[in-house]
């Protein structure tokens, strides 16, 4: 008889049974920056204010000074963990920006948040020394979305003693679109070459005297790629994992869910927060988004079911929920 009292399972039932084993997803890498741990029990949401008036995303464009304080404090305010300011749009439409005009829209703000909210960690998105230099004491993450373009920003990054991102943009220049971009007849191959660049920028960092703990390396969905190429590194997010060092994942609201979906910026959340899913669940550490209250509650719920995080309550089926509701 089974355990239950009932007839013996068949034998495809017991082979079943008999291979059932504990939830095995990648494990996070840890990112330790101001003194915070961010693992798979604790994923970091890292939250966008752009100090742009052309941001791809309508609703992250924030120009004025009094919307930038604005947003930064409502982020806070959501449970943000790390915001990260930018000055100028990734993309090759908007406006030209000089590195004065980027140090104008940023450095001030960031001066103004550390003041504001000493605790919270401060990341700036730049691809320029010049700019990360300019913000020495305000930031503790430098996040240089376009693959090293500038390669005294990573040396800039470790003397002021900020922590570093590493992308792969599939070599494009600052600002400049994808078009047409192959990388081989094989669908992995996209995924090879960002792990072999990734691992070599990480490696640079490393030499440049920052940590391993406080280097991130960020797939860069998007950049320097299709809407394929992106689902298939997405889908990849274990495979990055395995270089050893935390990974960033910066899904929200773009272009390849978007497409996935045949939808505008302004209706892609939901999609945004499924792939969020997916890489919290594949072992990424922190998540870069528009949208910080549904992206922290997205990433609780996928380290609850890793088994990384206990459920803030476990009433259900208990003698404490049976008294509770008087039965």
């Amino acid at each position: 008889m089974s355990r239950r009292g009932g007839p013996e399972p068949t034998p495809e039932t017991a082979a079943i049974l008999a291979g059932i084993a504990p939830v095995g997803p990648p494990s996070a890498r840890p990112l330790v920056l101001r003194g915070r741990r961010f693992d798979a029990a604790s994923p970091a949401v890292m939250a966008i204010v752009n100090r742009t008036p052309d941001s791809f995303f309508s609703g992250n464009r924030h120009a004025d000074l009094e919307s930038a304080r604005a947003a930064f404090l409502d982020a806070v305010a959501q449970g943000a963990d790390i915001v990260d300011v930018g000055g100028v749009r990734a993309g090759q439409e908007g406006e030209a920006v000089d590195a004065d005009e980027e140090i104008r829209r940023v450095v001030p703000f960031l001066q103004w948040a550390r003041t504001e909210h000493p605790d919270v960690i401060l990341s700036l998105d730049t691809w320029r020394s010049q700019v990360a230099r300019e913000a020495a004491g305000s930031v503790d993450l430098v996040n240089d979305t376009w693959a090293g373009h500038d390669r005294e920003l990573v040396h800039v990054a470790s003397a002021i003693g900020a922590g570093y991102v590493i992308s792969h943009t599939g070599g494009l220049p600052p600002r400049t679109d994808p078009v047409d971009v192959t990388y081989g007849d094989d669908p992995l191959d996209v995924v090879r070459d960002v792990v072999e660049v990734l691992g070599d920028g990480a490696r640079v960092a490393e030499r440049a005297g920052i940590p391993e703990e406080r280097i991130l390396v960020d797939p860069t969905l998007d950049f320097g790629k299709t809407t394929a190429h992106s689902l298939e590194v997405l889908r990849h997010t274990a495979d990055v994992v395995a270089l050893g060092y935390p990974v960033l994942q910066a899904i929200s609201r773009k272009d390849f869910v978007g497409e996935a979906l045949d939808l505008p910026p302004e209706e892609r959340l939901e999609g945004s927060l499924a792939a969020t899913a997916v890489a919290a669940w594949l072992g990424a550490t922190v998540f870069r988004t528009h949208d910080v209250r549904a992206t922290r509650r997205a990433l609780d719920m996928v380290a609850t079911i890793r088994g990384d995080r206990p459920p803030r309550l476990a009433l259900r089926g208990t003698r404490r929920d049976h008294a509770a509701n008087g039965s």
